[in-house]
């Protein structure tokens, strides 16, 4: 009697990828948003920037990197920070420490949670979208 082998094989959960995942060009979003002047909750401490969907660690992110600054001369090197956009409280805390500067200061987490959730949401919505797509600040 010849025994069964089983094979061990990863656990992904729906809406993932494995922990070594690198994303092909058409899986990554990238929108352009920017503070309005009625805006008085914009949770960063630049008035523009690009909410991304990209994936980390077999998992989609949403990350905001700031804009390349106006007055910065085009020969000069930029490179952007940028922050992790979600309600989890140890991402937005700990994840962040590297670029926390990038957000406006806020007295506790449970403000700037408060502050981060719809720009969250927009990126997840973002995620969810095919290539090229555009989600207007009315979908807030």
């Amino acid at each position: 009697m010849m025994a069964e082998m089983a094979v061990a094989m990863p656990l992904v959960l729906a809406g993932e990828q494995g922990m070594f995942h690198l994303p092909t060009p058409g899986e990554v979003r990238f929108q352009a948003i920017s503070r309005e002047d009625h805006e008085t909750d914009w949770p960063f401490a630049v008035d523009d920037g690009m909410l991304t969907c990209v994936w980390s660690a077999g998992q989609r992110v949403v990350m905001f990197f700031e804009s390349r600054p106006k007055d910065l001369d085009q020969d000069k090197p930029f490179q952007p920070r940028g922050v992790i956009v979600t309600t989890d409280p140890m991402q937005l805390t700990v994840g962040n420490i590297p670029n926390r500067s990038l957000f406006k200061p806020s007295a506790r987490v449970e403000e700037r949670m408060r502050l981060v959730a719809p720009y969250a949401a927009l990126g997840r919505r973002l995620c969810d979208q095919p290539a090229g797509a555009r989600v207007g600040h009315g979908e807030l």
